[in-house]
Order: C-alpha cells, then sequence, then structure tokens
C-alpha cells in the first residue's frame, strides 16, 4: 500500500475514533438503542448534555451516517432520530466494550491501587 494511502486512511481513522471517543456520542447511540426518539426525549434521557451540545453531536452523527433525522409536517414540527443500520453495528460493538470494561473493571482497580502505591 503506498504510503500517503495508507497515511489518509489513518487520518480517517482517527477521526471516527475522535468521534466516537468524545463525550456524547456513545450516550445519543445508547438512548437510540431502542428505535427512533424525538429531540427533547434525547435531551432528557442524557443527563448534563445541553441542547447545543445534543444538536452538534446528531448532527454530526447524521454526516457520518449513523443516525438519521425524520422531519414530519405537522404543527408544532416533530422531529425523530433513530439509528441507521451501520449505527446499529456501532451499538453492537460499543456493547462488547462496555461489556469488557464491566469484566475487568475490578482487575483495572487493582491494577490502579498497586500503581499508586509504587514510590
Amino acid at each position: 500500500m503506498d504510503l500517503s494511502v495508507r497515511n489518509d486512511l489513518t487520518c480517517q481513522v482517527r477521526d471516527v475514533l475522535d468521534r466516537v471517543g468524545d463525550k456524547w456520542t456513545l450516550n445519543v447511540v445508547y438512548q437510540l438503542r431502542d428505535g427512533s426518539r424525538r429531540f427533547t426525549d434525547l435531551k432528557r434521557s442524557i443527563e448534563g448534555i445541553s441542547q447545543r451540545m445534543l444538536t452538534v453531536t446528531l448532527r454530526n452523527l447524521e454526516r457520518d451516517g449513523l443516525v438519521e433525522r425524520t422531519v414530519h409536517a405537522v404543527v408544532p414540527p416533530r422531529v425523530d432520530y433513530e439509528l441507521t443500520e451501520m449505527g446499529q453495528t456501532l451499538l453492537k460493538t460499543a456493547w462488547e466494550l462496555i461489556d469488557w470494561a464491566e469484566r475487568h473493571a475490578e482487575d483495572i482497580a487493582h491494577a490502579r491501587v498497586r500503581y499508586d502505591a509504587i514510590p
């Protein structure tokens, strides 16, 4: 593989990992696990997220093809968000990571105590 192509791919992967690893993305993906949700429902269910941050996160997820936004022509306007097929695969992958973290949480806590005790 050409080095410039590899560097481009590395940058793209880093960009995706930065998005998924930010403070809010997995929270939003998790909240959409059971199907479509309205913006206000999402805002209420994610503690500490501002309206602006939720908007930015949803837009980024939509841009990346992980979330689909549906606008309903009603008064007042109603907008729903749901995971795309690719978004569902992210959710599955995130669940594997969460499962790993739960299985190893005590081991990590003990390792930290041992490490912090080293002079």
